[in-house]
């Protein structure tokens, strides 16, 4: 410490004095990290002596320690101050004193202070009945007066926690486990907490408990690297905002990576995941390794008792070549010898994944210091291994993770390098990029008995983002690195072929069919045109459905998968030999076709209301994470063809606080007989909040809509003012293009926009100011994103010409951007 860091001797109980060195050491630029918050605790350890020894004259048997993170000396520029005034118990009303002479200053800067006063039985009491107070006192560290009294404490505290570990531990995980499941897992967040997450601060500190405890211990390897990761952008997270707070938001990344030196927030963040993904594993390994030392403390002196006295031997069970099974983990056979045998890295992950059983740390570290590189291609047993891996449903996660800590994947697959922990900055996707990929191998391994090639699936799905590590579409990328990723691992040309359009087109399917017109051959047409073959097909289908459910929980839907469905069986007939037929010539239904004939004879608009309650078209085995997605209200309405229809509906459910998931439009010709038509909207609705307004309300408000007495557009306007908007977020501006050579009948023209009330209703009524008929138009919303197509033609059939195409799609963006 320099001088400049310290209070002169004049100014040292001083808080000005105080304060004035704490802030040019925090405005020093030149120290940051691990020197800087030495520096600081040091500080601040001299400041709290120093009223310590000015309030203390003449007392005996009392001292005052630091406790958690400033006992550790991990003193953040806005942490708290942990202390206890610990004493013998024979001057209370001094020891009172004395605390309001330690606490009001601390209080009076500004500084948070978690403190307490207790004799040494009172603090090993509290400890007792507390965890989270023993493991503060782990962590005691002297800072003035008796110091025999501090080391007596620590010395009990250390030896209580290590007699009652047997019981204290499993408590500890039971802690952690809660904490995960309240704050998600550092690694995956976009907004993560750096102390509480899994993988934060919290369960650093908490393998330093388990490592006192003396029953086992983390690995340590990289270890405090990612403890000093984490704290120093938590360091640079307060200095950038002020306040004392460990959530990284979205809106401080940029200043915190500009803060600490890095590119931007990406990186940043990748940081962060990965000093996680550290702690996480080693928290993992820790504890298996707790949960084994304490099941053989419970059963080896009975088993001794039954051999003798002799230690019994550990079972091994055989799982494959070089491969077995012992005390409940996966470890190397005693015959193994991983420098002579490239495949074991993987042969043994596909046990241990099959098994259902963790990979052993020693066993991972000794194949990664020890195998050779695998071939080019790959043998045919390595391919088949990796094959069995992705194909072991929801163990290969944790097995995957165990070979990607010591860097095992990424020397099999050298392009995973790019993926790795890449944050989606995308409100629909809940994973970073590789473990999306693992998720989606998991999703793709039960939908195995759908396909003719489970293998191709399989690595079609631990592929499909690869390209996400490149610039540009990632789809584009991602083919080139697949068809060179397939050739290395062995499959011949025409597998590698499959496995490039798999991943070049692993969107069409979902795309299509939310955006486009199915009736219309093109449309169909197109689509086969980019599959291929049948087998393809069936491969991009159950591709695109665990690529759907691995993303998350807004990303799929039995509404979405009936509708892949529809898309997929009109493909396979085109790839059959048979004609998808030509648009509006599908039949409607019974239901669609008595409400439209109500409408027409009526005059009027009819609507129909159906809850929908019918599970997904496949469940799958587990729900995804965040549960399945809420279920709404289907409304299908029929109208008699005329102008201000969509606006009109739109702009009426936006007035009753409804949320549009989903919305499909198109005219229906009335059956022979009766001459017209009638628009048929089927939409799929949910309440904001409450409950649903009735039908009948609807309806007539409707009414009203079409016939202008109701005043739509002001009723939206003083709700916009009114709606709430989340500070910090910048929404990317909307997008309106037109989709080229999509319809031989019609123009497509797509939107991309931030959802928001009423913007269906400001779309609609910009295309009826364009003058131009919606035929149909295919809504849908992903999270806060609104992605919509429609089909429009002038007052003819037809698509637009090329410069009214233009003008059309340029008014509206102009009107979205207002």
């Amino acid at each position: 410490m320099t001088s400049t860091d310290r209070p002169t001797e004049a100014e040292g109980s001083e808080p000005g004095g105080y304060a004035a060195a704490r802030l040019r050491l925090l405005q020093e630029k030149a120290r940051s990290g691990p020197p800087r918050r030495t520096a600081l605790a040091g500080l601040t350890d001299d400041w709290l002596a120093g009223l310590f020894d000015a309030g203390a004259a003449g007392l005996r048997g009392i001292s005052l320690i630091a406790v958690g993170g400033y006992g550790r000396g991990e003193l953040s520029p806005r942490s708290d101050l942990d202390l206890l005034l610990l004493h013998d118990g024979s001057d209370t009303a001094a020891v009172a004193a004395l605390a309001d002479r330690l606490w009001y200053p601390v209080w009076d800067l500004g500084l948070d202070l978690d403190h307490s006063v207790r004799t040494p039985a009172e603090a090993r009491r509290t400890a007792g009945e507390d965890l989270k107070v023993q493991l503060g006192l782990l962590d005691a560290r002297h800072l003035a007066g008796d110091l025999g009294l501090t080391a007596a404490l620590r010395t009990a505290v250390l030896a209580d926690w290590r007699n009652q570990a047997p019981k204290r531990l499993p408590e500890l995980q039971e802690l952690c486990a809660a904490r995960a499941e309240r704050q998600g897992e550092l690694q995956y967040l976009l907004e993560p907490d750096l102390k509480e997450a899994r993988g934060g601060l919290r369960d650093a500190t908490a393998l330093r408990a388990v490592a006192a405890s003396w029953l086992a211990d983390a690995p340590r390897e990289g270890l405090a690297d990612a403890r000093r990761t984490l704290l120093d952008v938590r360091d640079a997270l307060h200095l950038t905002t002020g306040r004392a707070t460990d959530r990284l938001a979205l809106q401080e990344q940029d200043q915190v990576a500009a803060e600490l030196g890095l590119l931007d927030a990406d990186t940043l963040l990748r940081q962060v995941y990965e000093a996680a993904r550290v702690i996480s594993y080693a928290s993992d390994v820790t504890w298996r390794e707790v949960g084994r030392v304490l099941r053989a403390r419970a059963v080896r002196p009975r088993l001794r008792a039954l051999l003798g006295g002799a230690k019994p031997a550990p079972e091994r069970s055989p799982l494959a070549e070089g491969v077995v099974e012992q005390d409940g983990e996966v470890v190397l056979a005693r015959a193994a010898r991983p420098e002579r045998d490239p495949v074991l890295p993987l042969r043994a992950a596909a046990a241990a994944a099959q098994a259902g059983l963790p990979l052993s740390l020693h066993a991972v570290r000794r194949m990664a210091a020890a195998v050779r590189p695998l071939p080019t291609p790959w043998p045919a047993e390595a391919r088949e291994q990796l094959v069995t891996l992705l194909g072991s449903g929801r163990p290969t996660v944790d097995v995957w993770e165990a070979l990607e800590a010591e860097g095992l994947i990424t020397r099999l697959l050298p392009d995973w390098e790019r993926v790795r922990c890449r944050p989606q900055r995308n409100a629909v996707h809940i994973w970073t990029v590789d473990r999306h990929l693992i998720e989606t191998a998991v999703r793709a391994s039960e939908l195995t008995r759908r396909v003719g090639r489970p293998d191709l699936l399989l690595v079609a799905a631990l592929l499909h983002d690869i390209g996400k590590g490149w610039p540009g579409d990632h789809s584009v990328a991602g083919e080139i690195i697949a068809k060179d990723v397939a050739a290395r691992i062995g499959f011949d040309r025409t597998d590698a072929a499959v496995l490039a359009t798999l991943v070049r087109h692993h969107l069409l399917l979902v795309e299509t069919a939310t955006r486009r017109d199915l009736e219309d051959p093109a449309t169909v047409r197109s689509v086969a045109e980019a599959v291929g073959t049948q087998s393809a097909l069936e491969l991009l289908h159950a591709l695109t459905e665990a690529d759907a459910l691995a993303t998350g929980p807004a990303a799929w839907s039995s509404w979405r998968g009936s509708l892949v469905a529809d898309l997929v069986k009109r493909v396979s007939a085109v790839l059959a030999g048979d004609d998808p037929g030509t648009p509006d010539t599908a039949a409607p239904t019974a239901e669609q076709e008595r409400l439209a004939i109500e409408a027409f004879r009526t005059g009027g608009p009819v609507l129909a209301l159906r809850a929908q309650t019918e599970p997904p078209l496949e469940p799958p085995a587990e729900q995804p994470p965040g549960g399945p997605e809420p279920l709404g209200v289907e409304l299908l309405i029929a109208v008699p063809e005329q102008a201000g229809v969509l606006p009109a509906v739109a702009g009426v459910l936006a007035m009753h606080r409804l949320t549009v998931r989903t919305a499909e439009l198109r005219v229906l010709d009335l059956p022979d007989g009766v001459r017209g038509s009638v628009l048929l909207l089927n939409w799929r609705v949910a309440a904001e909040y409450g409950s649903l307004p009735q039908a009948a309300r609807l309806r007539a408000d409707l009414v009203r809509a079409l016939d202008g007495s109701l005043d739509v557009a002001g009723r939206l306007a003083e709700r916009d003012a009114a709606y709430p908007r989340r500070r910090g977020t910048v929404a990317p501006p909307p997008r309106v293009t037109v989709a080229p050579a999509a319809s031989r009948h019609a123009t497509v023209i797509e939107v991309r926009a931030q959802d928001a009330p009423g913007l269906l209703f400001r779309i609609g009524r910009a295309l009826e100011e364009a003058k131009v008929r919606v035929r149909s138009m295919h809504v849908s919303t992903l999270g806060a994103n609104a992605v919509d197509a429609f089909y429009v033609t002038g007052p003819e059939p037809g698509p637009l010409p090329g410069e009214e195409a233009v003008t059309v799609t340029r008014a509206l963006e102009e009107t979205l951007r207002a």
